[in-house]
């Protein structure tokens, strides 16, 4: 008897996922976390108007959801002054990814993109046989120019830049982005992730050009708008681009309830602004709280603070395990010399009071 024939890529791969999930540390602890601020989630949680879509929807889910989510997508296009040509729906930026990389590598196609970036992307483009090729931050922040060198070199197919920045939260401003775009080699496309955009400070993100063939812009409801269990993403690219995502995305990926949550979120620009205000006053509190234990917090444009514990990764490594121990969830970035950081999530202000009363038992532990 003989069990399945995976492909010799499939057998050549390790069996993880980019992330472990607080669920299952909780499971292993065996108690829940105190505070869950380590996935930069919106802990402010979805517009009530977007809760009650989604109620009114949930009797309807024995339908599937609407395999083009026209009504989201044209809001979207008009929410963004582009086409409804120009907008592909899917299961946040993750699943966009995966649908984005499928299309463009094959076995050895070179992709580009920053040592210590998102992993989750890594993920795909290992999963479809693509060659990866890193570049290094540069003063903790992901560099254009260096990304751009790095694709002429190997013919890359794909260049991915994260702007503003996860997990180190930094940004590039509009116009050296939009330089960026413009020096996208031939035949490459610029993945720019923007996913933490409606964190950001004005003048972060270039205008809109959806005719523009040499980038992708992958935008998200799991952030400001507090959909992250939803599952809710969106690229705005060149109609080719776009239709060429029906050849592979899944269909009926976006349940009705996903649909008419984001739709309701959309038009609750109000509520938006009011959690921007409490992501900006959760940073605030949080560099702070650093501050007071000697630590030096990151400058940041998403929902997140990166803190820099003065030390090496092991140090780092320390500090976040007894945070853990002590009922906090943090992440921390991968890799060297960005992983003597933590990462902590904007949260609530009883979140942050944990937070702060944990940290220096979590320093003290770790010396």
């Amino acid at each position: 008897m003989t069990g399945p024939r995976f492909t010799a890529l499939a057998q050549s791969l390790p069996a993880t996922v980019p992330f472990v999930g607080p669920e299952a540390q909780e499971r292993a602890m065996g108690h829940a976390f105190r505070a869950r601020i380590g996935a930069n989630e919106s802990v402010f949680g979805p517009s009530p108007k977007a809760i009650a879509a989604m109620a009114e929807a949930a009797p309807g889910a024995w339908m599937y959801g609407d395999p083009e989510s026209f009504e989201l997508k044209t809001a979207l296009a008009a929410h963004h002054g582009v086409g409804f040509d120009n907008i592909v729906v899917g299961a946040g930026i993750d699943g966009l990814l995966g649908s984005l990389v499928r299309l463009i590598v094959g076995p050895g196609d070179a992709v580009v993109t920053s040592d210590g970036a998102y992993p989750t992307f890594n993920y795909h483009v290992t999963g479809y046989g693509g060659t990866l090729h890193k570049v290094p931050y540069r003063d903790d922040a992901e560099d254009p120019d260096a990304l751009i060198e790095k694709a002429r070199e190997v013919d890359a197919k794909l260049i991915y830049l994260a702007n503003p920045d996860n997990p180190m939260g930094n940004w590039h401003g509009a116009e050296r982005i939009q330089q960026t775009i413009e020096a996208v080699p031939e035949g490459a496309v610029l993945v720019l992730d923007e996913a933490y955009i409606d964190t950001a400070p004005g003048g972060t993100a270039p205008p809109l050009d959806p005719a523009d063939p040499r980038v992708i812009r992958f935008r998200t409801f799991s952030k400001a708008y507090g959909l992250a269990g939803a599952r809710v993403g969106y690229g705005i690219a060149a109609p080719d681009l776009i239709m060429a995502f029906n050849k592979v995305r899944n269909h009926f990926g976006m349940s009705r309830v996903s649909q008419a949550g984001a739709l309701a979120a959309l038009a609750d620009q109000d509520y938006l602004r009011a959690v921007q205000a409490k992501v900006v006053a959760a940073r605030d509190a949080l560099a702070a709280i650093a501050l007071k234990n000697g630590l030096r917090p990151l400058p940041s444009a998403t929902n997140f603070v990166t803190i820099d514990c003065g030390a090496d990764g092991v140090f780092a490594r320390a500090v976040l395990k007894a945070l853990v121990a002590d009922g906090v969830f943090v992440r921390m970035p991968f890799v060297v010399p960005e992983d003597r950081c933590i990462r902590v999530s904007c949260g609530t202000e009883a979140d942050l009071a944990v937070f702060a009363e944990a940290l220096p038992r979590a320093l003290n532990s770790a010396r």
